[in-house]
């Protein structure tokens, strides 16, 4: 147990929800958060990501959704807590690196529109946090697969800012980073307009603008709400 989590408040133990778009910072801050309260933190992206790097291994197109499910079903997703955040393991593989490359990242959004996938994914991430006690983000954690948690977070960022901290994240420049943005905003673009689920703000969300904040100031504010809701 880390030290941040033998010093939280043992407090009951809530289910926190963090959505936005790409590039506003919910993967750092949720992992930060989890680690401080001593909670699991729930990623939801880094699941899509291993089912689309087993749908680029086995040679499956995005496009095919019963195809999709299939790999789902018999797919093995688990999320290892460390000190620098989790390891995600696919059928008993670390493929933590290789989840955050960009064709990886790119088929993540491309096999999330899907509303099969979707249901497996929602079901799945249900199950692993039924029991409270943890902070997940992605794009519909709060109006879709934990719509009663007691937390709710809208993380959200200046679309110029988010292409820039992607930017800088994957220390990339000229051309590529031109691409990368491009990429950022077909990403806004699906993830806003699909049918299922799309990106939005639960209506009893805090919306929090990360724009002009540092992380620290970020995840100062989020304590403070998971401190008001304890009481």
């Amino acid at each position: 147990m880390t030290d941040d989590a033998k010093n939280a408040p043992t407090s009951r133990k809530l289910i926190i929800a963090i959505d936005g778009p790409a590039g506003a910072g919910k993967s750092t801050i949720a992992s930060r958060l989890a680690r401080k309260l001593g909670y699991v933190n729930l990623e939801s992206g880094a699941m899509y990501r291993a089912l689309a790097l087993k749908a680029i291994e086995r040679d499956t197109s995005f496009d095919d959704e019963p195809a999709l499910v299939a790999l789902a079903q018999k797919l093995r997703i688990e999320l290892e807590p460390t000190i620098g955040g989790n390891r995600t393991l696919m059928d008993g593989r670390d493929v933590s690196s290789r989840i955050r490359e960009r064709d990886v990242s790119e088929g993540a959004s491309r096999v999330s529109v899907h509303p099969l996938v979707r249901e497996w994914m929602v079901a799945h991430q249900r199950e692993m946090g039924a029991g409270g006690g943890v902070v997940m983000e992605g794009r519909d954690i709060g109006t879709k697969v934990f719509p009663d948690a007691e937390l709710k977070i809208f993380l959200d960022a200046d679309p110029v800012v988010r292409e820039q901290r992607r930017m800088q994240q994957q220390k990339i420049k000229g051309e590529v980073a031109a691409n990368v943005a491009a990429e950022l905003r077909e990403r806004d673009r699906r993830d806003r307009t699909r049918a299922v689920s799309p990106l939005a703000a639960a209506a009893d969300a805090v919306i929090i603008d990360s724009s002009g904040l540092s992380e620290d100031e970020v995840l100062a504010r989020v304590e403070e709400l998971v401190r008001l809701k304890q009481k």
